[in-house]
């Protein structure tokens, strides 16, 4: 049986680049820490966005969807779930929000594990949610020939409850020795995907302890940037990391480090976006039009609506079309392409 022990597994992960990426996460959570007490009224609109995006991306990466204006209706509880897709939306925005608002008091049990799984699916009316999976799963693959294959074989269903005690336990000791929890967290998270202890919602779930460990640990950027997103736009790179270090796992002799670099460098990423966005909350004595400009002046490469408006999550649409166009007119910014994806880039030739 599979031995769960983060507490001597972690010296291993000490290379130079993973030390690096948590030498920067150490240096963004104190500066994040000093913005939030002194700003936390004017972050709420970044929390609104973070919550969007966060319940889009992670549905999304499993292949749930629904519209963008449904989805918004949905995430901001303005609408009632019409789908088994937008179920499973809401199911996973209220385990987001509860996590949001309660992660102080949600330690990481079984039990607790259990009541998250059983609200992911509180809106479906299947009888899955909050039970552990009741027959073997796998984790297949198709390839580009159409052919499947297991890519991993989780443990059976009937290990699957004893196997979340003993990583959950694993956790704690190894937390409580003084084990970073940067490391140690990824570690379990992996665990948890290679038990895969529901019979559907593992990914989700995982996603969802990811940002419950992290703010429980002091890491709070997930609420304000989506974790999750970034997740989606490299889940690659994702399933690549989680490929390389599930192997062997069953044997004891798996190696954390493709999976535990990948997550760390997430947590940088979503750390480099909110100092961003904090530098543009910075400047809100400027006029509306002003911020936009600096957006776009600050940005290397192209830049789209949608995202500034994610940037500045305050001003409005019509604000940003009329700013788009007004500096177009002055030939500061130049518009690369028309449709859904125009998108802007700073004229640098006048500089």
């Amino acid at each position: 049986m599979r031995k769960y022990d983060f507490q001597n597994k972690w010296q291993k992960l000490l290379v130079p680049d993973i030390v690096a990426l948590l030498t920067q996460i150490h240096e963004f959570k104190g500066e994040q820490n000093l913005f939030i007490e002194a700003n936390s009224d004017t972050l709420t609109q970044s929390v609104e966005v973070a919550r969007i995006q966060s319940t889009e991306a992670s549905n999304k990466i499993e292949g749930i969807y629904t519209s963008d204006d449904r989805l918004k209706k949905i995430v901001l509880n303005k609408t009632t779930p019409r789908t088994r897709n937008e179920q499973e939306i809401a199911g996973y925005r209220d385990v987001l929000a509860t996590i949001h608002e309660s992660y102080e008091y949600i330690p990481l049990r079984p039990t607790m594990i259990l009541q998250l799984h059983r609200d992911l699916y509180k809106f479906s009316g299947m009888s899955i949610g909050g039970h552990y999976k009741n027959s073997d799963n796998v984790i297949a693959e198709t390839d580009s020939a159409g052919n499947r294959f297991i890519r991993f074989q989780p443990v059976p269903a009937w290990e699957a409850p004893e196997a979340i005690d003993f990583a959950c336990k694993a956790y704690d000791e190894a937390a409580q020795s003084g084990v970073d929890p940067l490391l140690v967290i990824p570690m379990f998270i992996l665990d948890f995907l290679c038990i895969h202890p529901f019979n559907d919602g593992n990914g989700r779930m995982s996603r969802l302890l990811t940002l419950l460990l992290l703010y429980r640990s002091g890491y709070i950027v997930g609420k304000y940037i989506s974790i999750e997103k970034v997740i989606e736009q490299s889940k690659e790179t994702y399933y690549e990391t989680l490929q390389q270090s599930s192997a062997g796992w069953h044997e004891n002799q798996n190696d954390y480090t493709p999976f535990v670099r990948y997550m760390l460098g997430v947590i940088v990423a979503a750390y480099r976006d909110f100092s961003s966005r904090v530098q543009v909350l910075v400047t809100s004595g400027m006029s509306k039009p002003d911020r936009i400009r600096e957006v776009i002046k600050g940005t290397l490469g192209k830049i789209t609506k949608a995202e500034i408006m994610e940037k500045c999550p305050d001003i409005s649409q019509i604000t940003v079309q009329r700013t788009l166009i007004e500096l177009q007119k002055k030939g500061e910014i130049i518009k690369l392409s028309g449709g859904r994806y125009t998108s802007y880039t700073w004229n640098r030739e006048r500089e």
